[in-house]
């Protein structure tokens, strides 16, 4: 897809208009906010099956105190709101917990949901929440969300993907670092900092041994642990017919030719069921936050061969910041440790992801030892974390037309059903894309798409009263639905991280 003529139409945006737009971020945090008292609340579930009338689970870390903890729950809630949670101790294997029993994981701390169906904190969201509750100086609810996330790493071995029971063997893109950071620039409380980088460490090894480490690149990969369905796919992604989006999958398999990727991997066609193996990149490529893109050929379940631009530019980001963070704490022998891995992945990045002839970063398949010719926007993340020379930046600017949209920056340039691949387009993506313009130089560029998204925006927060979680980029709507054939189809509202997105680009324009 090719973009219109580029016109700055955010220049029609008024004062009003904007202000709007920004008391209703600043009171949407509070209706986002889910802590002790919103404990009911965030319990709910509705992308799972639940009897009327029985009790929604809550989980606490084995780690914990749980006496202590129902009792500090007791003194939070009403009798009548502690009879409708059933509190458990986490078992010591999530695998034990049955489909009818999976539950919310508690957190000690308030946190922010994206919104709509996602009614719990989200491992990648929070980084862009984040940004929007500092630029509001939500300080205390700024810090609590890092905090959730550090706990989430001491008590639940990782970041989940979210913190429910069947998301517990998945993580999300490492942003933690970066979020740590972020609000340390607030404090400067350096006691917090210092108490951060052992559970840095601890969430920087998930992703940098086996099996997330693929030792021939020495890159990393997506990798989920679970096995099966995902059990909220099943109940929640259904069609008007009654189909699951495995269902859905197993017809295009029926009715498409494939040259993706050997489809026998995934679809036992005589016997029409999908493989153990196609689950398994399922749940993968729900960890990598892109659920769903045909990015790694359709439905993106060959991502386990892949090593992928966006995680590995994000650890590398890591290793920065811990080598920043080892820096101001005054550890100098682990400042160039850390220095030292980041330039190893640099080298890596260069050597296995980009592709000089496209002039563009590209996933790559240590299966084949082949890129991946899909144009994804995951291409300027080497842009945003400074990684890219200012030769390869150029390159990726010369083909910035083939993402810019009327409303932003289009996820791919592939239209396939997906709702991340076009003619969709994602804040956090459109913001990754104006600030790696901004480092290099690009800032007309920057500033252009800038415009693009908050006027598309603004005029849809003028329709319907509310920020969304994506848009049509082409067509500059928020009527998503029909377009999107697999995965969920809902557009929801809400939405933490398009609210932190506009903040940051209202503020990059001084707006």
């Amino acid at each position: 897809m090719t973009a219109k003529s580029p016109t700055d139409s955010s220049s029609t945006l008024t004062t009003a208009q904007i202000d709007a737009v920004r008391s209703h971020i600043k009171r949407t945090w509070k209706t986002l906010t889910r802590s002790h008292e919103q404990l009911v609340q965030s319990a709910k579930d509705a992308k799972l099956a639940h009897k009327a009338d029985a009790a929604w689970i809550v989980y606490i870390s084995p780690q914990e105190d749980c006496p202590n903890v129902q009792s500090v729950l007791e003194r939070s809630l009403s009798t009548k709101d502690m009879q409708r949670i059933e509190i458990r101790t986490l078992p010591s294997e999530a695998e034990a917990i049955k489909d009818e029993d999976h539950g919310l994981l508690y957190l000690p701390g308030a946190y922010v949901v994206p919104g709509g169906r996602f009614n719990e904190m989200y491992g990648w969201d929070s980084y862009f929440i984040l940004l929007g509750l500092l630029r509001d100086e939500e300080w205390d609810l700024a810090k609590s969300q890092v905090d959730q996330l550090l706990y989430q790493v001491q008590h639940y071995g990782t970041i989940l993907n979210s913190n429910r029971t069947y998301m517990l063997s998945r993580s999300q893109p490492p942003v933690l670092s970066m979020m740590v950071l972020a609000f340390f620039q607030h404090t400067k409380d350096e006691e917090w900092l210092r108490a951060t980088i052992p559970l840095l460490e601890q969430f920087y090894y998930y992703w940098v041994v086996p099996p997330h480490l693929n030792p021939a690149t020495g890159l990393s990969r997506f990798y989920a642990f679970g096995e099966g369905p995902a059990p909220e796919v099943l109940f929640s992604e259904q069609d008007e017919q009654g189909r699951s989006h495995y269902d859905r999958v197993k017809e295009y398999y029926q009715t498409h030719e494939i040259d993706d990727y050997d489809v026998s991997l995934y679809y036992d066609r005589e016997n029409d069921e999908l493989t153990n193996l196609f689950y398994k990149g399922d749940r993968t490529m729900r960890e990598s936050g892109f659920d769903i893109t045909n990015r790694f050929g359709p439905f993106s379940v060959d991502i386990l061969h892949y090593a992928p631009v966006c995680l590995n530019s994000l650890l590398y980001q890591m290793e920065l910041d811990l080598a920043q963070i080892n820096d101001i704490l005054g550890n100098e022998e682990s400042v160039e440790q850390w220095r030292e891995r980041a330039d190893i992945r640099r080298d890596r990045i260069n050597q296995y992801l980009w592709d000089e002839e496209k002039g563009l970063y590209l996933d790559y398949n240590f299966q084949n030892g082949e890129r991946r010719r899909y144009e994804f926007a995951t291409t300027f993340y080497p842009l945003w974390m400074g990684l890219a020379t200012e030769t390869q930046a150029r390159r990726v600017v010369e083909n910035l037309s083939i993402f810019e949209a009327p409303g932003g920056i289009f996820t791919s340039t592939h239209v396939t059903g997906n709702q991340w691949d076009a003619p969709f387009g994602w804040a956090p993506l459109t913001l990754i894309a104006v600030q790696g313009l901004y480092r290099y130089g690009y800032h007309a560029e920057g500033d252009r798409i800038a415009h693009k998204f908050l006027a598309m925006v603004v005029k849809e927060f003028q329709r319907h009263k509310t920020l969304v979680e994506k848009y049509d980029v082409e067509r500059c709507s928020a009527n998503v639905s029909d377009e999107i054939s697999f995965g969920y189809s809902s557009n929801e509202v809400g939405f933490g991280w398009t609210n932190g997105a506009v903040l940051e680009l209202l503020a990059a324009l001084n707006l």
